[in-house]
């Protein structure tokens, strides 16, 4: 939960033994953000320098309030909003 407060995105592998196809100087892409859902898997392109790609599946555990945290940056920003709206009376 500490991350997930923080808005880091921690994933598991779907498949354990994807964790081998990750390279070095791979660039990631992951598919999934907009739509992110409790229990939903998201999707890892890895891009990896020889111009090949991987496609894995990873899942996550977070739910409703753990996915706000993570897109607005952390648990922090979301209570700094809240005491700066309270403070204006909105």
């Amino acid at each position: 939960t500490n991350l997930k407060k923080q808005g880091m995105l921690a994933l598991t592998f779907a498949d354990k033994d994807d964790y081998e196809k990750i390279q070095e100087d791979d660039i990631i892409d992951i598919h999934g953000l907009s739509t992110f859902a409790p229990n939903v898997p998201l999707q890892m392109d890895l891009h990896h320098a020889d111009g090949s790609k991987d496609i894995i599946s990873v899942n996550h555990s977070y739910n409703s309030q753990q996915i706000e945290w993570f897109k607005a940056g952390g648990a922090l920003n979301i209570i700094r909003k809240e005491a700066a709206m309270k403070a204006a009376g909105l």
